[in-house]
Formats: structure tokens, sequence, C-alpha cells
């Protein structure tokens, strides 16, 4: 489900149309205003702005039931009800927008006043007229649906083209050693979930470039940017991108050294990119799943419960009943009954949901809910908790006004979703709660678990720096569209050193493979969860009294707040501040940092990054990689690293 952002920028172009409408809302000229008394005019705007929190509420509420209905029940129905509800929304937000423009209130001088004002002159996609923004919202529900509903044909045997990304295609490219296999699925895959959506991504980037215009942007990259009320996030961004690439490159060499001993020198370069389909995932994001071929120390176990959750008959109900023990356990608020009885936690079996894993506020009574397709293994503890972070997030700022139901900035709850899991995937929570018998690694039991998570943590860094950056290029229209495939792939190998199985053209189009691109979501918010997760761990682990920098005992990776309610007394506020005070004051009160800081996430990576570096020297392992040749040429400009 995706989060609100903030605006604090409010000089919109649209600010002479929307006053040329009459409106219904009290505007202060200077000589009204110095006839007022001051608490007279903050009675007057705290007055309007219950009011239109209020409508807001209710307007956010029933889209998002309708949006609920249509993820949890995929039909063209649905769709087109969702779409209407949204529609109609739409023109109410403008209105809102109007009187929130009109009145005048974004130059108030309380600043709850002006930012609700501010925020609540963002109009979004909303300020496009009907006709465009039901040909916006169309083109991604068309994305999100053609997604949903994608089925590719079984490798090598006669059989019905039904397997589905999840679970059957993604358990092949998790267990097959195969690589021609698994070339079948990959191809399968992007050509029927990306090259179909070409003209519905071209209308996607049509609409949302006169969106940006209208909301006096130069571009929608610019306008995504602005959820960061930073004007030097970008650069920030950038960078963090060459803080961790170091820590990558030593990875990404080690990885396709082993792929190399195990493959060939035919299928994986000695000194080039990584061909993608081998990393046991479609989109090469984390490569955890191909972990058997290049363990550090093969000979050490990795933590996985799985079958101890089996042996102790666990259900997916269960894994949500930890999830709920751990907040309790922190003082926090527990899970209402309504999500017990109207989130979809499992697939159903008599219609096609989209399974992608969100959290969902339905802005009433509490009304919170979780739509996935659970399983009963170690990697579904972490995601139940992950999601409950968003939930307990919701919860926690549930008595801010709408405007303020929201992270101050779009990477905090991806974060806080994240820092829980890290928490709980530890050996010490792990045991805490009966899954497991050992409390702390050994040496090498705890490289294999760093490696393990650098698969996931650092290895999805440049993939999710390149879905903006890419995306970013064609918004601002750097890129020409005859081309937007083959920029794709230069970017994803210039920033990831991973590329296609096959030659890919501009016949082809790939993108929308992602369903993230398909749902218009931006994906910055995930790169700045991963570093921002590891500062809130920092000082999470600070106030539980569980970290102690140096010490051996309390080690930044073992690390488990649970029952701490110092940790817990200090998250809540911070989560329920929402979206009321700017990020970075949010950050200081909560870590007493001010910016987003790779430095944790170095120091979580510490032991593995100096492994790393002496097992690659040992074994002579060339660092870096060169330009694909799985495009031709030059298609975008190149970003020095």
């Amino acid at each position: 489900m995706k989060t609100r952002g903030i605006i604090l920028l409010p000089k919109l172009l649209l600010l002479q149309a929307l006053l040329s409408s009459r409106v219904p809302v009290r505007a202060y000229s200077a000589d009204t205003v110095g006839s007022c008394s001051s608490n007279s005019l903050k009675s007057d705007a705290r007055t309007f702005f219950e009011h239109e929190n209020e409508l807001l509420r209710q307007r956010r509420r029933n889209e998002f039931l309708t949006s609920y209905e249509y993820n949890t029940n995929v039909t063209e129905d649905n769709r087109k009800a969702m779409i209407a509800v949204a529609t109609s929304n739409a023109a109410a937000n403008k209105e809102m927008t109007r009187n929130v423009i009109a009145s005048g209130y974004v130059d108030s001088s309380d600043e709850d006043i002006k930012r609700q004002a501010t925020i609540l002159g963002d109009l979004g996609i909303d300020v496009l007229p009907e006709s465009d923004y039901k040909e916006l919202l169309n083109a991604v529900s068309l994305m999100q649906s053609n997604y949903a509903t994608a089925t590719v044909c079984p490798y090598n045997k006669e059989g019905k083209c039904t397997l589905q990304l999840e679970p059957h295609i993604q358990e092949r490219l998790s267990d097959s050693r195969d690589p021609k296999e698994l070339k079948h699925y990959w191809r399968q895959w992007y050509d029927k979930a990306g090259t179909p959506m070409r003209e519905n991504f071209k209308k996607y980037i049509e609409m949302t470039r006169k969106s940006a215009r209208l909301n006096g942007y130069s571009s929608y990259a610019d306008y995504w940017i602005h959820f960061y009320e930073d004007s030097e996030f970008e650069a920030n961004l950038d960078k963090v991108y060459k803080a961790i690439l170091p820590l990558y490159r030593e990875i990404h060499g080690y990885v396709r050294y082993r792929l190399r001993s195990y493959y060939g020198d035919e299928i994986v370069p000695e000194n080039g990119n990584i061909p993608m389909h081998l990393l046991g995932n479609m989109w090469a994001q984390q490569w955890d799943n191909a972990l058997p071929l290049f363990t550090p120390y093969p000979e050490k176990p990795f933590i996985d419960v799985t079958s101890e959750m089996l042996r102790q008959n666990f259900t997916v109900r269960k894994l949500f009943e930890l999830g709920d023990e751990f907040f309790k356990s922190l003082g926090m608020r527990a899970l209402p009954k309504s999500f017990w009885d109207l989130s979809v936690l499992t697939r159903p079996a008599d219609r096609e949901i989209i399974c992608h894993a969100s959290a969902w506020d339905l802005y009433q009574d509490s009304d919170v809910r979780i739509k996935m397709c659970t399983d009963v293994n170690t990697h579904y503890l972490y995601v139940v908790h992950h999601e409950l972070g968003h939930i307990q997030y919701y919860l926690q700022y549930e008595k801010q006004p709408t405007v303020f139901r929201a992270a101050p900035n779009p990477g905090f709850h991806e974060a806080v979703g994240d820092v829980i899991a890290l928490s709980v995937a530890t050996p010490k929570h792990l045991k805490s709660i009966g899954l497991s018998d050992v409390g702390k690694l050994d040496d090498e039991s705890r490289i294999n678990e760093l490696f393990k998570n650098a698969l996931k943590k650092i290895v999805f860094l440049p993939f999710a720096y390149t879905m903006d950056k890419y995306r970013y290029a064609i918004f601002r229209g750097e890129v020409e569209e005859s081309k937007w495939n083959c920029a794709f792939w230069q970017m994803r190998s210039e920033f990831s050193g991973v590329e296609p199985p096959i030659q890919r053209t501009d016949a082809d189009f790939d993108p929308p493979a992602k369903y993230h691109i398909d749902a218009d979501v931006e994906y910055l918010r995930y790169f700045a969860a991963h570093i921002f997760q590891f500062q809130f761990l920092r000082a999470l682990c600070t106030k539980a009294g569980q970290y102690v920098k140096g010490d051996p005992e309390k080690s930044l990776d073992n690390c488990d707040i649970y029952n701490s309610k110092e940790a817990g007394e200090a998250f809540s506020k911070f989560l329920s501040l929402g979206a009321s005070v700017h990020w970075k004051k949010a950050l200081k009160e909560f870590t007493g940092e001010t910016e987003m800081d790779p430095s944790a996430l170095m120091e979580y990576f510490e032991p593995l990054t100096k492994w790393l570096q002496a097992e690659n020297q040992r074994l002579k392992v060339p660092i870096g990689w060169g330009d694909t040749d799985k495009v031709a040429g030059d298609c975008c400009p190149t970003f020095s690293t």
C-alpha cells in the first residue's frame, strides 16, 4: 500500500486557475488579517482543516476499500469500480485544493496549519482533467492486471501454459541449476509481463509528464523527489550509492568467481556482467536464493527455522500471532479483531488476487489489513513481521489528522517494517521464541549469515537505485522512446553489473516485468529504507541496551529489541508523529541524526567487508565489470561511478 508523501513546494502553476473559481471558504486579505485577532484566525483555520480532513478521510476510505476489493479479487468489474471511485475522488480533491489555496493558510505563522495547507495543496495526478486521469488509471491498472494474471509454459515438457510467477516460476528460479531451464523461464516472463505493456507504459509516461507540468514541476521525477523535502536529496542518494559500491563490488566479484567455477567460462565471464537468470530471482534484486552456489563456509548450516515451524505445526495465523506478540512485548498496540476478520493472508482458491504482499490502512476505526499469499517458512516469518511493521505505523499515527496519517518521507514506512525483521532474524530472538537452540553464532557461521543478509540488503541497493534512475531519465526525456529498452539494460549493467541471459532489442520492452513499475510506485523509498533501517536499528538497540560499539557480546547484527519497553516507548513516539513534522526533525529526535547516512549499515556489515577483501585477494578475484553486450550500443547517458 503506497503512503502519501509530503510537499513543501506550494506555488503550483494551478494557482491562477484555481483562484478563478468561486470557493466556499473565507479568504483573508492583509487588511482583514490586521482587523482580526490571531486566536480567531487560528480557530477558523483549525475548524477549516478539521472539516477538510474528515472529508478526505471518508474519500480515502472509500477509495482504498474498492482498491482492496480489486487487489483481493482481480476482476474487470472490480477494476472499473476502483477507477470510478478514484476518478470521483480526484474531482473532490481538486475542490479541496481550491479551498486550501484560496484560504491563504499556506502563509500561516502557525507551523501546524501551514504544514497541513502545504500538503493538502498538492494535487498530484488528481490535477489531470478527468479524461486524462481515467487514461492514466486505465494504463496503470491494465499493467497491474497483466502482471497479476501473466502465466508461462513449462520447460521442455508438455503441459498447459498456466505457471504463475509465485510460486511456480520463482520455485524453479530458486531450485534449478540448469541454465537452459532458467533462461526459458526468464524469457517467458519478460515476454509476457513486459513487452505487451509497451503502449500502456507509453501512455503512463505521457500522462504523468502532463500531471507534473500542471503541478509546476519540470518532470515527474522532480515531483517524486519533492516528497523528501530536501533539495539535496538526489545528490545525497548518489553519494550513498557510491559509499556502498565498494562493498557491492567485492560481493559481485566473489559471486561471479564462484558462479564461474560452477557453470564454467562459457556461461559466466571472468570479468564481465553476471547473467542475471543464475541469481535465483527474476530481477536479480536479491541473490540469496542461489546461496548454495557461493556460501562462504558451506559446511556450516544457515539459520533456517522452516523445519522447526513445521515440526511445531505452525499455521499462517501463528506467524501473524508471533508478529503481534513482538509489538505487544514492546508495549505497542495489539492487532484489532477486524484485522483477523478482514485480511487476506493466504491465496484464495476461488479467485485471482495480486499476491504481492501489502499492508492497508482503511482510515476508520483501526481498520488495518494485510493482503498476501503467505506460506509457513523462514522467509515468510520475516515478511510477516515486515508487513506488521507497516500496520503498527498505521495504528500509531491513527489519531493524527488525515493529512498527517503517513510517514514524513516514503522511505520511513519501509524502514520500519525492515528494522523489525532485522531484530526477528537474529539468533538471539529465534532462540527466545523457541525456534532455535543457538543464541550466538561462531565466527564462520556469522560470516555466512552476514553474507546471506548482504545478498538481500547490499545487493538490493544498486537494483533499487536503477529502478528510479531509469524512470527519472524517461520522465525527464533524456532517452529517446526508441531506446527505452536498451537504456534499461544499459543502466542495469552499469549500476549492478548484471545482464539478461539473451540479447534484448527495442522490439522487446522489459521494465513492466517488475510490479512496482506497473503500479506507479516510486522505488527510491526502498533504497532509502535500506539505509534508514540500520540507522533505526542502531538507535533502538542502543535504547534497549542491546548494542555497544566494539563489544562482541552486543553487536548490531545480533541485537534483539524484543521485550524492551525503553525501545518500544521511543519507537511509539517516533511512529505516532506520522507526517506532522519534517522527517529530519523526526529522525533527529529518534536517532540523533538528520541525514540518510550509510554508516550504520556499513558498521553492521564490517566483519563481512573485511572477510571479502581478504578472500578476494587470496583467490585473485577480479573486481568490477565492463559494458554489457546484450544490448546494442550506447543509448543513455553514462553515470560516473
